[in-house]
């Protein structure tokens, strides 16, 4: 997919996202990270955060989501620079400028430490969600399976391959895995990545949004300096149906799968 056409899609939802909204002081050098593993509930956070007033939701971003192999493995200084540069022309391009920015690109775990080089100022919210329930909703996609064709929204194939995040000394283990097992591989290699970068991150517990919107918004505001009350009002349509979903729809061989591989850190966080 060529970059000119993932820069276009990425500012015109920009320039949806923030149209008529009042600019804040400082705002290019206070974005907001939305981070986690996929499907732990960064596109809803990111949705809310975007909706207040001085912010404005860039999404995933295509340009930076397709490059996130490559930001990896430069030196730091160098992927920042890079970093900053997609990020200010998707908020160039989408006329938000003057807006706060919420990044929410899952894949940012991966270079978080040279996104925050690029922006010191910048806030981290990561979201945490058990990992099992996690894993349904991965095998549901069907993004990790063998015989899954087709590819994402920036032409990444979808597949049982491995990706940059696994360990190198592992990839011929993690592409003989079960699909269960490359589930909870991901969810503890997006996790581990976010606490290394950012051990002064927000995390927010799915689980705990779910049963308290209000209180977790206290939270987040207080954190990313913004105003409670409208947060708290977007927060609210959380679902929370979906927690403890694993107990019903994973077998007992899957969420021995997923713990084989991420039960030393879900018993970390409290999930088993």
């Amino acid at each position: 997919m060529s970059a000119l056409r993932l820069y276009a899609g990425a500012a015109a939802r920009v320039a949806k996202r923030g149209r008529g909204k009042e600019g804040v002081a400082d705002a290019t050098e206070r974005p907001v990270f939305v981070v986690g593993s996929p499907r732990s509930g960064t596109t809803f956070m990111a949705a809310c955060l975007g909706q207040l007033p001085g912010f404005v939701d860039l999404g995933e971003v295509g340009p930076l989501k397709a490059s996130i192999q490559d930001l990896s493995v430069l030196p730091e200084d160098e992927a920042a620079r890079r970093v900053r540069q997609m990020l200010e022309r998707v908020r160039g391009l989408g006329l938000a400028r003057n807006l706060r920015a919420v990044e929410q690109t899952p894949e940012t775990a991966f270079v978080l430490a040279a996104a925050l080089r690029a922006y010191p100022q910048a806030k981290v919210v990561h979201m945490v969600r058990d990992g099992r329930d996690v894993a349904c909703s991965l095998l549901e996609k069907g993004w990790l399976r063998d015989e899954r064709a087709g590819a994402d929204d920036v032409g990444l194939p979808y597949g049982g391959h491995a990706r940059s995040w696994v360990e190198p000394e592992r990839v011929e283990q993690f592409e003989r895995a079960s699909e269960a097992r490359r589930a909870g591989w991901a969810w503890r290699r997006y996790l581990g990545a976010v606490r290394s970068a950012a051990p002064g991150s927000l995390e927010v517990r799915y689980e705990e949004l779910a049963v308290d919107p209000s209180g977790t918004a206290e939270r987040i505001a207080a954190h990313i300096d913004a105003d409670h009350e409208p947060l708290a009002q977007a927060l609210a349509a959380v679902h929370g149906e979906s927690v403890g979903r694993w107990r019903r729809d994973l077998t007992a061989e899957q969420i021995a799968d997923v713990e084989a591989e991420a039960g030393p850190l879900l018993r970390e966080l409290g999930y088993a």
